[in-house]
């Protein structure tokens, strides 16, 4: 069964398309970017370099928020263009955004992946610094005060 449709009604599936597929490419790179921070920030936790890896997370916490927002759009855009596709389904047409949505899975689990190996260094870094913090010997611990002054000898001998 051929179904003709209209030049207005293709172009209107057409732009579904090329705007579909567009935000599926903003979100693969987006993942790219975001696997990159992962990476680097697992060497900045592994070398205990402070800095960067506060910088390492405020950047990963405004890629996180752009994927976010584009996932916002992408859904909605996703039931648009299979309503679109329903009537004239033509399964070569489909295959390019199969496959990127099939490498934006693939990175997603590359992204969580790395997500979860450097919280565990993290965790193990932490877990390390509590265990210096108890074995610092702290020499004011059974002072009341810092600034007391040590107890000295009360006894006085007077001899006549």
């Amino acid at each position: 069964m051929v179904e003709t449709i209209s030049q207005k009604e293709l172009d209107e599936r057409m732009a579904i398309l090329r705007r579909f597929r567009s935000l599926l490419e903003q979100q693969r790179t987006k993942f790219r970017e975001y696997l990159k921070v992962l990476e680097m920030q697992e060497s900045k936790i592994a070398s205990q370099d402070v800095e960067s890896i506060r910088a390492h997370s405020e950047l990963e916490t405004q890629i996180v928020e752009g994927i976010g927002s584009l996932q916002k759009v992408i859904g909605p855009m996703q039931k648009l263009y299979l309503s679109a596709r329903k009537s004239t389904y033509n399964p070569a047409d489909i295959v390019p955004i199969e496959k990127l949505q099939d490498d934006l899975t693939h990175l997603q689990t590359q992204v969580l992946a790395q997500n979860e190996r450097n919280r565990q260094l993290l965790r193990s870094g932490m877990t390390e610094l509590r265990e210096q913090i108890v074995s610092i010997k702290n020499p004011y611990r059974a002072r009341q005060s810092v600034y007391a002054e040590p107890e000295a000898g009360n006894l006085i001998q007077i001899e006549a």
